[in-house]
């Protein structure tokens, strides 16, 4: 009768989650739920809005078809235990050093030892993707995620790879040293209001504005979108080749503007000699809810569950 899990996704400003059928990785359409979330609000506000978004989905069944439930959660976030770590990153803070995993539990009214599950988020947006996503039939893959932050994770055969040689450490990039900074300077969108305002003195609220000033001419916009594609290309490059990826599967909201960085980093990976498959996320969001349920699939819970604390 198990048959279902809730996936959630806690992104920066919003929860959403839904119903997965464990077995095939389905999307209940009629089960999603999504809600703003405030978060610099209090502890017992933000978690009020994610009790709320998650009871909206459970009551689309009977509690005996119900798994368990799987959460994509930002880090830093102890994933073995529920406990929220978030502290020097600007949202969520009020939420330090809070036990999740109790506080979900005793509130949806579970028993003490209902399944309740946590990944990392860029990780389970990988995984849903290497499970029914572009990345699904490939043995290696990388996955990023291009917006507010930079996410990424390395998998193979459906599982992230997090301490081994031919990866970061942590299986993620976003902290790595490139040029004046990390990665995660140069790869999300506030590198792009720096580089705009550098250039023109101009202060935009995002990349999207950058990418419409592109699409209507403005030559300042359009190469700061070329310098993006070649610096994207030639930070990965060594990562793909030391992995032996087969494909990028890229999401996050900067792959609306992807036709305006997609030439360059395409020629950035020929100048390496990289033949790597480049596609965009057709799941989306749903990568991730769909990676976070499969965590009640018991047999991908027990390959995965050692590599929680590497997360």
């Amino acid at each position: 009768m198990k048959k279902f899990a809730v996936g959630t996704d806690i992104g920066g400003s919003h929860i959403s989650c839904a119903l997965i059928d464990i077995e095939n990785g389905s999307v209940q359409r009629e089960s999603l739920s999504e809600f703003p979330v405030n978060n610099k609000a209090s502890a017992d506000d933000i978690l009020k809005s994610w009790i709320t978004a998650l009871k909206k989905t459970i009551s689309k069944i009977q509690r005996n078809q119900l798994s368990g439930v799987g959460f994509a959660m930002p880090g830093p976030f102890d994933y073995e235990k529920g406990i929220a770590f978030f502290k020097g990153n600007d949202k969520y803070e009020n939420l330090y050093n809070v036990n999740i995993y109790k506080l979900i539990s005793s509130a949806l009214g579970f028993s003490d030892n209902f399944p309740i599950r946590f990944m990392n988020d860029a990780t389970a947006f990988a995984v849903g993707e290497a499970w029914i996503g572009k990345a699904a039939g490939h043995k290696k893959s990388i996955a990023i995620t291009l917006g507010t932050g930079f996410g990424s994770a390395f998998i193979e055969l459906g599982l992230p790879v997090l301490d081994r040689k031919d990866v970061p450490k942590l299986g993620c990039v976003w902290h790595l040293p490139y040029k004046e900074g990390i990665a995660d300077d140069y790869f999300s969108t506030r590198w792009f209001i720096k580089s705009y305002a550098t250039k023109t003195g101009k202060s935009l609220a995002g990349a999207k504005e950058v990418a419409e000033f592109a699409l209507q001419g403005d030559i300042n916009a359009k190469n700061l979108f070329i310098e993006f594609g070649n610096n994207l290309g030639e930070f990965l490059g060594t990562w793909v080749k030391s992995f032996g990826a087969e494909i990028i599967v890229i999401g996050g909201n900067m792959i609306k503007a992807f036709d305006l960085f997609k030439p360059s980093l395409q020629t950035a990976f020929e100048k390496q000699k990289n033949n790597i498959e480049v596609q965009l996320s057709e799941l989306k969001e749903d990568a991730a809810i769909i990676g976070s349920a499969r965590l009640l699939d018991n047999s991908f819970w027990e390959k995965i569950k050692p590599l929680l604390s590497k997360m």
